[in-house]
Order: structure tokens, then C-alpha cells, then sequence
């Protein structure tokens, strides 16, 4: 998911051909309508195939479009037209955010063609997993076109995260910490599935659950520890709504535009501590995750067991068993053979038949 920044001509024209003495080519002259007679349907198709294929990239060239409404700006190519045009719509029917006030700061949204332009609109600082950026001091997102891959996410998701960040800041200005503002875009934009993600971790079950002030250490530890950042961020901020079901985040937030202090917003808003919260949040998180992570990996290894090393296991078991099937046979013939010596030596040597006279 995104994240928020805090900042010859003739020759070409088909005509004669000139050799390297000076001469002109005669036989070239004669030929050329022949050549052209025969050469003119493949080319004309072949003319045709390019033009269709490079339409969209000539449409991408074209020059950037610009579509207001309300607050919003979209600053677009035409070949993302109605791909901004369903955005926009999106946004300018869910305008309003969690536990605050209805922004008002006017926002523009980027929608790079191309990957390789959205790399470039974002700069070199932002992580290579950025799906999409929200500059809040700038009140700009720059954000992936309709070519994007499936990685980019679901676009209106995607919007809708990147829109909270500004609304955060623009209420908050600098006083939530990061995993509390990555935390609270996932929750405005409802990202459920964040959950899916701590289902699978088998580090909550191995060495437990990060602190609140850990959290903003996962953010700069590559794109799987971010995606933990940003699923546990998610799961706190919903914690927190939890402990007022009727106002949810609205007194919490008024309560820290005035004291300044997560801690101080926690004691006025709900009568709890941070610590009070962060000890209880880590124990539901490890109880709620961490015991699932755990029977989920044990499950996985036990599939792994099962698809190759348990038939490994059964052929090795089963070659032995041929080779013991083998050794006793040999023993039972080494027998048979030995009794039958002694047998021949008491009995003394054959008699020779009698015939006739």
C-alpha cells in the first residue's frame, strides 16, 4: 500500500539510389515500381499493426489532462481518463474520515502512465514497494494509472489510504507518530485483510509482539517487516476505536489537539494509560495472532512433511525392505544348499543303476 512522506533525404524517401562512384543505379530506377507494386500490401498492414499497437503509447504522450471537482484535482494522461473520472466519483462520495472533521484543504492527485514515470514523480527516497505516495505538506498523492500491476492493490482502496494521511495531517498536523498514521489510513480505508497478514506471521509467535514505539522500526526494514508495520499500525488504531464504541476516534482526537501527548488523549478520552493500553494490546494481539501464526506454520511444515519427505521416507522404508527380502532368501538357499551336503556325505555316493546282461 502507499505511504505518506513527512516531505541523405533522398534515400529515405524512396527515390533513386546513388553508388559509391557517383553513378546513378539505372536498374534501381527501372525496378523501383515493381517493388513497389509488390511490397505495397504487406506494408500497408504492417503500417496498420504498429499503429494500432503504439496507439496507447501515443495516447499516453498526448498532454496531461486536468479534472477538478470540489476539492479534488486529478492531473492525469488521456489514456487513464475514465480510470480517473471512477476515482474521483469515489472520493467526492466518501469524503469524511474516521473521528475527524471534514477536510477542507484543497488535494492533487497524480496518476503516473507508466511505472517508470510514477518512479520518477515520487523520487528516489520512497521504498521500490510504494504503491502509491501522499505528500501532506504538498497536499499531493501520486499514485499508479489503470496499467498497473495486481502489487499496486485495489485503486480505490489505494486512494482512500493515501486521502486519510492528508486528512490526518491536516487535523493533526505532526502529532501522531508513524505507525499510528499508517495505522489509521489502513482503518479509514478498511483494509481487513491487513489481519491475513498476522495470521501468517510466525515472528509474533517466536518473539511476540512489538511495543508501540517498536512499530515505527518496522516501516524502514524492507517490504515484508512493512507490511507487518502496517497490519499490526491497523490493528492498534482499531483497538483504540474499540474503547468508545458509541464516539469512536472523535473525543480521542479532540483530546489530543489539546494535551499534545498520546498518553495524555488515552487518560482524558477513555481512562486508560499508553502503558495500560500497550500491555493489553500486545497480549490480544499475541493471543488473537501469534497462537494462530504458530498452528498456521505448524500446519504448513507439516504439509511440507507430508508432500516430500514422508514419500522419501516410505521408498527408503520400502527399498530396505526389498534388500532384507533378498538377504533372507540368500540366507534360506545358503541353507538348503549346506543341508543338502551333509545329507549327501552320510548317505555316502550314489549307487550306480544296474543293467541288463
Amino acid at each position: 500500500m502507499g505511504q505518506a512522506l513527512r516531505g541523405g533525404p533522398d534515400d529515405r524517401r524512396g527515390g533513386r539510389r546513388t553508388l559509391k562512384d557517383g553513378r546513378e543505379s539505372e536498374v534501381w530506377g527501372r525496378e523501383l515500381p515493381r517493388r513497389r507494386a509488390a511490397l505495397a500490401a504487406p506494408v500497408s498492414h504492417l503500417l496498420l499493426l504498429l499503429l494500432l499497437v503504439a496507439a496507447p503509447a501515443f495516447a499516453q504522450d498526448d498532454a496531461p489532462l486536468r479534472i477538478e471537482s470540489g476539492r479534488f484535482t486529478f492531473v492525469l494522461y488521456p489514456a487513464d481518463e475514465n480510470f480517473a473520472r471512477s476515482l474521483l466519483a469515489s472520493a467526492l462520495a466518501a469524503d469524511t474520515f474516521p473521528g475527524l472533521p471534514r477536510p477542507r484543504q484543497p488535494v492533487h492527485i497524480a496518476i503516473a502512465p507508466d511505472a517508470r514515470r510514477f518512479r520518477q514523480w515520487i523520487g528516489p527516497t520512497v521504498p521500490e514497494w510504494g504503491a502509491a505516495v501522499a505528500f501532506p505538506a504538498a497536499r499531493r498523492i501520486v499514485m499508479q494509472g489503470r496499467r498497473s500491476g495486481s502489487d499496486a492493490g485495489n485503486p480505490f482502496e489505494v486512494l482512500r489510504h493515501e486521502l486519510a494521511h492528508l486528512a490526518l495531517h491536516e487535523a493533526m498536523g505532526e502529532l501522531p507518530p508513524r505507525w499510528f498514521d499508517e495505522g489509521y489510513a489502513a482503518y479509514a480505508a478498511g483494509e481487513r485483510a491487513r489481519a491475513e497478514i498476522l495470521a501468517a506471521n510466525f515472528a509474533l509467535a517466536l518473539r511476540g509482539v512489538p511495543t508501540l514505539d517498536e512499530l515505527d522500526e518496522l516501516f524502514e526494514g524492507g517490504s515484508s517487516r512493512a507490511q507487518t508495520g502496517y497490519a499490526l499500525g491497523y490493528q492498534a488504531v482499531s483497538d483504540i476505536a474499540a474503547l468508545d464504541p458509541q464516539r469512536g476516534l472523535a473525543i480521542f482526537f479532540m483530546e489530543w489537539r489539546e494535551r499534545r501527548t498520546f498518553d495524555g488523549a488515552l487518560r482524558a478520552a477513555y481512562g486508560t494509560t499508553q502503558a495500560s493500553f500497550e500491555a493489553d494490546f500486545v497480549r490480544r494481539t499475541r493471543l488473537r495472532y501469534g497462537l494462530l501464526a504458530l498452528f498456521v506454520d505448524t500446519s504448513l511444515g507439516l504439509a511440507v512433511f507430508m508432500g516430500i519427505v514422508l514419500p522419501l521416507y516410505l521408498a527408503r522404508r520400502r527399498r530396505n525392505r526389498e534388500r532384507m527380502a533378498a538377504l533372507i532368501a540368500a540366507d534360506e538357499a545358503a541353507e538348503r544348499a549346506a543341508g543338502e551336503g551333509m545329507l549327501a556325505e552320510l548317505l555316502g555316493p550314489p549307487v550306480p543303476p544296474e543293467y541288463p546282461g
